[in-house]
């Protein structure tokens, strides 16, 4: 599926591409980009693309008028830093043919988000950049070698014929320059005017079209109102220091948004799967079907979530769960698509495909946030297309201004202006600091899914935490057990974990480990009641095993789980049972409080229990016996006491209180609904990550200040000195590369480590 339109056909009539957009009209390649949006009753879908030609803000402007302009778009969202779209339309009323001819009628190109060759296409277009950019330099060195002798030459140093001949020189040597290397302005800047759109490429081309324009005609005949002074050594130079600040910008941006492209290429084109007969035939990976055995070779990726039948290996899922160490995955183990088989081959059973796949719903997380845009960088893009038409004012103003006494110096002053001018740093100082965040983030586990919750997270001051799933873990163990005078308690043990390994519970999870090597199954007709306990006929007759109401017994007061066993003469034992805390809880707590944060747990279990796990971590506000309701209540109630808190969850009952929370954050193997309403994920369940997030929102709030406080000095302090004329051209030019840079380059150092408070 080609999205890509060659540079030579940018002028083309769009209609005559639209072709290769045919074949993904047909539904069944809708879920290769796309996935139901709001229910399958309502046909509507999300899609997400990744948008080329892009360059500022206003860029992606362009692009969402484009398709919001098309009949069946619902919404469109396009992020210029990430360079991708994120679409809902209506099946019933569009189809990607329609908002792909939109799309490339606007002047851009597109392909879908998932397209495999996505990575070879970012290659060919740096390597395009690269060549624009050696070619300008090396005509900006030849063109200064033949300009230099007229400014360090004396009177009557140079005759006019050699004077002539090395501006003839200098012009030739210009001609590579405008043709090649201007490539991306000049057709940017005729899409814009065909479109009756603007972005900032086309007061750039304006500005590089008159200095190429004055230079020629004095060239030519010198005796013009124009008078006898060139500008190609300006042209050349600020051309040059325009695409190293594009070509850098470019890699930049790639590294930024890499998380998310390595996540892409995770799943291979092609997995060996078992025949009957035993053998093995390499298949493409869309062809597999739940239940299929496959081999997967040491080097090659999991095609699918599914566990290993045969072998063991050794398994890097760092950058699906931010386990930064490789871990052992052998027989009867479960495996998640896109992570790395390190060792050895294995044979693995597919049990979840396409969409269903760990992998698939990070993916999604992921390309969400890479569309979403922050407060501010919403400011900035209103702000791009009204600053630019300043530009051209401002320009056309400082022409008018010094045109009687000096027309040379007043297109000079012009082209200043439309050159030096620029938005981009405005537009980028936001997003691209945000973006270097979440991708430093997601190296590290952390699914970042709305962008927005970075500048929150930074100026939170309470953090709330779920007790169970979150600050303990999903496995608890017995810590003690008591038993009817004259029975066995090693004998009771078993029978009580012979009955409790047919239920999947935590508990009886805990009450089967603890027996495990001496377990003997002597228990029959077996039957459970949900959230209640279980019955069965034994040695000792017809027994329960549960909650003292479901034992018919009373509850008593206990500072852990009491499960209990009876037969028909009464109790027979009980088993106190302990959440295991998470080993990092305490840590992490200690880092939030001294970082300044309050922290507290909100907990539907029982207070003896909750203040246990809070007294061992170091909390001591507890609210404990809560429903969703009193969650909900509780944090509504802080808000009003004007505090910014974040909430810290897994369960489903959590699902209220989150989607409340100024922040939210879903810990581990949280449920779909848990993570749908948060802000971050934390895949691998390491609490101490959440300090470190503390510590990289306040790192990124304070880079987006310092970037946004550079990009207001730049144009406050440039324009005036471009409309006065006392900027040459290039150095317009270096100052307008440089203002970008130096956002992108400042935003970048999020992308470093940092050490927990």
């Amino acid at each position: 599926m080609q999205a890509v339109l060659p540079d030579s056909d940018l002028f083309a009539e769009p209609e005559r591409e639209v072709v290769q957009w045919i074949a993904l009209d047909d539904p069944q390649e809708w879920e290769e980009f796309s996935h139901p949006h709001g229910g399958s009753q309502s046909n509507l879908w999300e899609s997400n693309l990744v948008i080329e030609g892009m360059h500022c803000a206003a860029c992606s402007l362009n692009v969402e008028h484009a398709l919001k302009s098309v009949e069946g778009v619902i919404s469109a969202e396009v992020n210029a830093s990430s360079e991708r779209a994120r679409i809902i339309w209506s099946a019933d009323s569009t189809k990607p043919s329609d908002w792909m001819r939109a799309i490339v009628r606007a002047g851009y190109r597109a392909l879908p988000a998932t397209d495999t060759s996505l990575f070879e296409k970012r290659r060919k277009e740096q390597r395009l950049a690269l060549w624009r950019w050696l070619v300008a330099g090396f005509c900006m060195l030849q063109v200064m070698m033949y300009t230099m002798p007229a400014y360090i030459s004396g009177f009557g140093d140079m005759t006019p014929d050699v004077r002539m001949l090395l501006q003839w020189a200098a012009w030739i040597l210009t001609l590579p320059v405008m043709i090649f290397s201007c490539g991306p302005f000049f057709s940017n800047a005729w899409r814009d005017i065909k479109q009756h759109m603007i972005s900032m490429d086309f007061p750039v081309s304006l500005g590089i079209i008159i200095t190429f324009g004055v230079s020629t005609a004095a060239t030519f005949q010198p005796s013009g109102w124009w008078g006898q002074q060139t500008y190609f050594d300006s042209l050349t130079m600020f051309v040059f220091f325009l695409l190293t600040g594009r070509w850098l910008e470019l890699r930049l941006r790639s590294r930024t948004a890499g998380a998310l492209d390595d996540l892409m290429r995770r799943l291979p084109d092609s997995v060996e799967r078992q025949n009957a007969d035993g053998s093995f035939t390499r298949i493409a990976v869309r062809r597999l079907m739940l239940g299929n055995v496959v081999r997967v070779l040491a080097g090659e990726s999991f095609p699918a979530d599914g566990t290993i039948v045969m072998g063991e290996t050794q398994v890097d899922e760092a950058l699906l769960t931010g386990e930064s160490r490789p871990v052992l995955r052998s027989m009867g183990s479960a495996v998640i698509a896109g992570s790395h088989n390190l060792n050895s081959a294995v044979l693995v059973k597919v049990e979840q495909l396409g969409k269903s796949t760990r992998y698939a719903q990070i993916v999604a997380l992921m390309e969400r946030a890479s569309v979403d845009k922050p407060r501010l960088a919403l400011l900035a893009d209103r702000l791009a297309r009204p600053f630019i038409l300043l530009v051209l004012l401002a320009a056309a103003g400082a022409a008018a201004f010094w045109w009687r006494n000096d027309p040379g110096r007043a297109l000079m002053a012009a082209v200043a202006v439309l050159v030096v001018t620029c938005p981009c740093a405005l537009s980028l100082a936001t997003p691209a600091a945000m973006l270097a965040s979440a991708g430093f983030l997601a190296r590290r586990g952390v699914l970042v899914r709305r962008l927005q919750a970075l500048e929150a997270f930074a100026g939170i001051d309470t953090v709330i935490f779920d007790k169970t799933g979150t600050l303990t873990s999903d496995a608890m163990h017995i810590v003690s057990t008591a038993v009817r005078e004259g029975v066995s308690a090693e004998r009771v043990l078993q029978t009580a974990s012979a009955v409790a390994q047919h239920s999947m519970h935590p508990v009886s999870r805990a009450l089967v480990a603890a027996s495990k090597a001496t377990m003997v199954d002597t228990v029959s007709d077996v039957k459970e009641v949900l959230g209640q306990g279980l019955s069965a006929n034994s040695e000792y007759g017809q027994i329960r095993l549960g909650s003292a109401k479901f034992c018919g017994l009373e509850t008593l007061p206990a500072d852990s789980v009491q499960l209990y066993l009876v037969d028909e003469h009464g109790w027979l034992a009980s088993f106190a049972i302990e959440e295991d805390i998470r080993p990092d809880a305490r840590n992490a707590v200690c880092a939030l409080q001294e970082a300044g944060i309050e922290v507290q747990v909100l907990s539907g279990d029982r207070l003896q229990a909750v203040q246990r796990v809070a007294s061992q971590v170091g909390i001591s506000v507890v609210s404990s016996d809560c429903t969703p309701q009193d969650k909900l209540s509780h944090l509504q109630s802080l808000q009003q006491q004007g505090r910014h808190v974040a909430m810290i969850g897994d369960g489903l009952n959590d699902g209220p209180v989150l989607a409340s929370a100024h922040v939210s954050i879903a810990i581990g193997k949280a449920v779909p609904v848990a993570q749908a309403q948060s802000d971050f994920v934390v895949l691998s369940g390491k609490l101490i990550l959440i300090p470190q997030m503390l510590i990289q929102a306040r790192r990124t709030m304070l880079i987006v200040r310092q970037n946004l406080i550079w990009a207001a000095l730049y144009n406050a302090v440039c324009v005036p000195l471009a409309v006065m004329g006392w900027l040459s051209a290039w150095i317009a030019g270096l100052g307008m590369a440089l203002s970008s840079l130096i956002v992108i380059l400042n935003a970048a150092r999020l992308a470093r480590s940092v050490e927990v408070i």
